[in-house]
């Protein structure tokens, strides 16, 4: 079994440990600036990180699911499902000194790959 991989994100202005066997999707199409992209191979999943734009409507856990539920109207999504939304400590974060609060969500979303139907 091939090793977890740290790998840099945004011109290494952080990382994430991937599962072995991810495919930097930027090696085979276009990714947009604010994304970065991995595959599975064999599982046929993707991860997707990306920056997004302050909505100061939306704040704490609510700005995390507005986001996500707003990828997924885009991504015509089939389903969308949120499986937990956490706040991270700042002291844990490399831009504690730009950030008031941050959190993750982690959920999936069913949307068709680019050259299918939704």
């Amino acid at each position: 079994m091939e090793p977890t991989q740290d790998y840099p994100l945004f011109g290494g202005a952080f990382s994430a440990t991937l599962p072995p066997g991810a495919i930097d999707v930027s090696d085979l199409r276009p990714v947009p600036d604010n994304q970065e992209v991995f595959c599975h191979r064999v599982t046929d999943q993707s991860l997707i990180v990306e920056l997004l734009e302050l909505q100061a409507h939306v704040q704490g856990e609510e700005a995390a699911r507005y986001h996500f539920e707003d990828v997924a109207g885009v991504q015509e999504a089939r389903a969308v499902q949120v499986e937990a939304v956490q706040p991270l400590p700042l002291e844990n974060l490399a831009l504690r000194g730009c950030c008031q609060e941050a959190w993750i969500l982690s959920g999936k979303q069913q949307v068709a790959k680019e050259n299918q139907q939704p």
